[in-house]
């Protein structure tokens, strides 16, 4: 059975934007600094209450559908992450300018795909119609000439204020507020009004010295007001970090209920199950600050990549202090790559200093990864995950006790559920669909015609109400049908 677990919006947010901010390549605290100036902006501007929760929640917010348009922006710069946060920077050499034609040439399709997937987020944690509204048009600029996805009304002022306050974060801590608010002033009454500049222009100076002076500015953000409920399915998480991978759908939540199930097999307390199936979602949050490039790498790794790989559950683990009541699962979720003689990543930490969750997680991660398809490999039948896994465990490896249970619990681990809203072969053909192939492929793997798989897909989508392959995932996930 999957176990009821919920998390707080504020927790859900803060999580969100830490993962955000690790795909966009910035600092860790970017979303809140941009949170806390978007709220004084609002302020300045004469507005209170609602309109200043709200242009939080879109800054905490904006960079929530990163993930989705990982696959795109790798397939056409190689390091998604690096390239992002070159964009953020406004540095324009050539060298950049040269790569990010290609990013510019496709921004209307990347941005759709960011857009839907960050406004079907908002309306799962049932925030208002403004802040979703703001977030399916996150990328719109005041001119018009941005790409906006609005299907009819006017494009929140929230989008303009959070954009401000992003660019006075961005740039006055790269490039200083000088050259900060030289770069705002040519973009206004293009990106944002002129009348938001002007208080940019008075305040910036001001709000960033705040900023770096006060330590409790954290304190004045607001994330729970303009929100119609108070928890969200902690599934979510999972749901959204594994979108940054195609091949990855659906792969945390099977770790989750392996990992809970094994906890059982090895006769411990429910707390203990929970608290397994809570670190397995979320364990994967690292993933976002590695760029897909690296992650879809086949053969050997060059040592920068390799580096960068066993960062990534270092930055699961940092988590752990933005997340709130969900800090313990992400520590817990953080020694999934652990190896008990020591060679794992990224502590190196051995046996004893591995606790017994932290060793059903590194468990039911690789016995799940192996039965997976992989770029470079096909997935493995369980016979031969059993047989790879104890040879780790005759390494010293892995636990021997953690193995035994993840392999034994795997075949009673999840509920069946029954999908009324999509016919079995459409959720076949999705279902391959939402792991990155292509209508040819899927067509070739089930010897169907590649109309016949774009009617299903096409059909899929429509009963969704999405018009993206992330998005659909994301929703289809959270519905449990794949």
């Amino acid at each position: 059975m999957y176990p009821d677990t919920t998390a707080s919006i504020t927790d859900t947010m803060h999580t969100l934007a830490y993962i955000g901010d690790l795909s966009m390549g910035q600092p860790t605290e970017h979303s809140l600094r941009t949170a806390w100036l978007a709220a004084r902006i609002a302020e300045a501007a004469g507005h209170a209450g609602d309109h200043c929760a709200a242009v939080q929640q879109v800054a905490l917010l904006r960079w929530s559908g990163c993930t989705a348009n990982a696959p795109e922006f790798s397939a056409l710069i190689g390091d998604d992450v690096g390239m992002r946060a070159r964009m953020l920077s406004q540095k324009n050499d050539p060298a950049f300018m040269q790569s990010a034609e290609a990013v510019f040439r496709e921004i209307y399709q990347l941005s759709e795909i960011h857009c839907e997937v960050s406004g079907e987020i908002a309306a799962m944690l049932g925030v208002s119609a403004d802040v979703e509204r703001a977030l399916r048009s996150i990328f719109s600029t005041y001119d018009g000439a941005g790409p906006s996805h609005l299907r009819d009304g006017p494009v929140p002022d929230s989008v303009y204020v959070v954009a401000l306050a992003s660019d006075i974060e961005i740039l006055g801590r790269e490039q200083g507020v000088a050259r900060a608010l030289d770069v705002i002033a040519h973009k206004s009454g293009k990106a944002y009004p002129a009348a938001l500049v002007a208080i940019a222009v008075q305040h910036a100076a001001t709000w960033l010295e705040q900023l770096e002076r006060d330590e409790d500015w954290q304190a004045a953000l607001d994330f729970e007001a303009c929100t119609r409920s108070s928890a969200v399915p902690l599934e979510l998480l999972a749901d959204v970090i594994d979108l940054k991978l195609p091949w990855m759908t659906g792969y945390s939540r099977r770790v989750a209920q392996v990992a809970c199930n094994a906890a059982g097999v090895m006769g411990l307390d429910t707390d203990t199950q929970l608290r397994c199936y809570r670190a397995a979602l979320v364990h994967g949050i690292g993933r976002a600050a590695v760029p897909n490039n690296v992650w879809n790498t086949s053969g050997k790794l060059s040592a920068g990549a390799r580096e960068q790989l066993q960062l990534a559950p270092y930055w699961t683990s940092r988590a752990a202090a933005r997340s709130g009541a969900l800090g313990a699962a992400a520590d817990i979720g953080s020694y999934a790559s652990e190896r008990l003689n020591g060679s794992g990543a990224f502590r190196a930490c051995t046996h004893t200093a591995i606790p017994l969750d932290g060793k059903i997680i590194a468990a039911a991660t690789a016995w799940v990864a192996l039965q997976s398809m992989r770029p470079w490999r096909a997935a493995m039948t369980a016979d031969q995950a059993r047989a790879t896994l104890e040879a780790e465990v005759a390494n010293g490896r892995f636990d021997v006790n953690a193995v035994r249970a993840v392999s034994g619990a795997a075949h009673t681990s999840a509920e069946a559920v029954e999908n009324i809203l999509l016919t079995q072969r459409e959720a076949e053909i999705f279902r391959h669909i939402s792991l990155g192939l292509t209508n040819k492929e899927v067509a070739r793997e089930l010897a169907i015609s590649p109309s016949t798989v774009r009617t299903h897909v096409e059909n899929v989508f429509r009963k969704l109400g999405c018009n993206t392959r992330a998005a659909a995932t994301l929703k289809a996930s959270t519905l449990r049908l794949l």
